[in-house]
């Protein structure tokens, strides 16, 4: 039990290191759950928990990487709705990490309050595809946000528009998620409406709050055009995210053509399942 602990403790000694985890709302998922009694991977804890909500796991192949994705149905639509997840653990002790695939399941959650037909795209090289020739540790690190990761994210969804007959796509994007979902909708002409949380919406404000991120490679959200008046924006923050601090994403939301909605004792994590339902509503008008 002690050592146990101290496993779970060293998680979040590393997780809070490398600011994705705060200290009002842990969700660290302990993956081996039993030493000595085998251990899943992350990626594969992860599939776990999208089985248990009953999605439907595929893999798809974009421009260069492959894909997971989870989906569901939902009722009639003309509009697909896509969720895009945050960096997960890019990082571990100062080195990459093995596997980035994320620890908490958000967005699945999310997700699954969802009425509508949606899908979870994973990112290149997550999900236990980083074993594929074209992934390398710089696609969760200073290229997460990257042309190559955008075009293939952007070939994925398109790909399944035309599979479902969608005519629009709703973009839901958290933490880097959110990053990813501003810069997909400036290029996805069927975007309707993006909504972001807890997102890192200017690349060059927010490495330089985390002093120890090198995004060279990565696109800045806060540097593209301002997004379509057509497209409905949505742009969340937590009044108590240590990890993305509202006050700085502010002059971001506000360069797209939106505002930043900050909400009072909701932080990186806690507590966007409580305010879904609202959000979707509003996305859905």
């Amino acid at each position: 039990m002690r050592l146990n602990a101290l496993i779970n403790l060293s998680q979040f000694q590393v997780a809070r290191r490398i600011g994705f985890v705060s200290l009002k709302g842990v969700a660290i998922v302990s993956v081996c759950i039993f030493l000595g009694a085998g251990c899943a991977t992350v990626a594969e804890e992860y599939a776990r928990h999208a089985g248990l909500l009953h999605f439907k796991r595929a893999v798809m192949s974009g421009t260069r990487f492959q894909h997971v994705i989870y989906s569901k149905s939902g009722r009639s639509s003309k509009s697909l709705h896509i969720y895009l997840d945050g960096d997960g653990i890019p990082w571990i002790a100062g080195r990459p990490a093995d596997d980035p695939t994320p620890r908490n399941t958000l967005m699945l959650r999310l997700m699954n309050l969802d009425r509508a037909p949606a899908a979870y795209v994973g990112r290149p090289c997550y999900h236990g595809m980083r074993t594929n020739h074209a992934c390398s540790s710089r696609f969760w690190l200073s290229h997460r946000y990257g042309q190559q990761v955008v075009a293939s994210l952007l070939e994925v969804i398109k790909q399944l528009l035309r599979q479902g007959n969608y005519r629009n796509v709703v973009l839901f994007g958290h933490s880097g998620g959110g990053a990813l979902a501003v810069l997909l909708a400036s290029r996805l002409a069927e975007t309707v409406a993006v909504v972001t949380v807890a997102a890192n919406l200017d690349m060059e404000v927010w490495a330089a709050y985390t002093e120890n991120d090198d995004l060279k490679g990565s696109l800045n959200p806060a540097a593209v055009a301002p997004l379509d008046p057509a497209i409905k924006q949505y742009h969340y923050a937590g009044a108590e995210d240590d990890i993305v601090p509202a006050s700085l994403m502010a002059a971001a939301a506000k360069h797209l053509g939106s505002r930043l909605i900050v909400i009072d004792e909701y932080d990186h994590l806690c507590c966007w399942e409580r305010l879904w339902t609202s959000i979707l509503d509003d996305a859905s008008e």
